[in-house]
């Protein structure tokens, strides 16, 4: 029987996502059932904002609770958005994707290199945490493609032709950035016991 742990999120397409990509984990995953914001995000860092939230999550659910933070760094922008990637110019995921593409209208595309990034924390009710992190290498494509994924799926590439939102979804799930940090999770856990 598999273990529920609560996802510290309302996001249906990322709950999508963590249940392949922890299917053949001892966890069964579900969404926070309490709407509005779960927690303010106030770190600095990837790592703070999953910390907060898993530790939230946990404490007001009595389960075991799974949270990440997650962004877009782009180095012609010094690492814009980063730790603000959900909210950079506002909270609809098409506007903030459009701001990056404005912003590197004028830049030549070799120096439109970005990486996404994906913090991990595992929080349990006795205040026990795991964490770990995920990095995706990759560019910024000069116009959206695909329509898979959310986020800026579809204006990063890893090859520089397709977006991630054009792959796959097992493919995509095999490769990105929360791919990584729940492989690296996973296998923590595994060492813990």
């Amino acid at each position: 029987m598999k273990n529920e742990v609560v996802l510290a999120s309302h996001n249906p397409g990322k709950l999508r996502e963590f249940q392949q990509l922890l299917e053949d984990s001892p966890f069964q995953v579900c969404l926070y059932p309490a709407t509005g914001e779960i927690v303010a995000e106030t770190g600095d860092h990837y790592a703070e904002n999953a910390r907060l939230k898993a530790r939230f999550v946990a404490q007001s659910t009595g389960s075991l609770a799974l949270a990440d933070d997650s962004g877009i760094e782009v180095d012609a922008l010094d690492g814009l958005p980063g730790v603000h990637s959900a909210r950079f110019v506002g909270s609809d995921p098409w506007r903030n994707s459009r701001e990056i593409l404005t912003r590197l209208m004028a830049v030549a595309p070799q120096a439109r290199t970005a990486r996404m990034r994906a913090a991990l924390c595992l929080a349990w009710p006795d205040g026990r945490l795991m964490e770990a992190e995920g990095v995706l290498e990759g560019v910024i494509l000069g116009w959206p493609k695909g329509s898979q994924g959310f986020g800026y799926d579809p204006i990063f590439s890893i090859d520089g032709q397709h977006s991630l939102a054009e792959l796959p979804f097992g493919e995509k799930n095999r490769l990105s950035h929360r791919a990584q940090a729940v492989r690296a999770l996973v296998s923590n856990l595994s060492r813990d016991r």
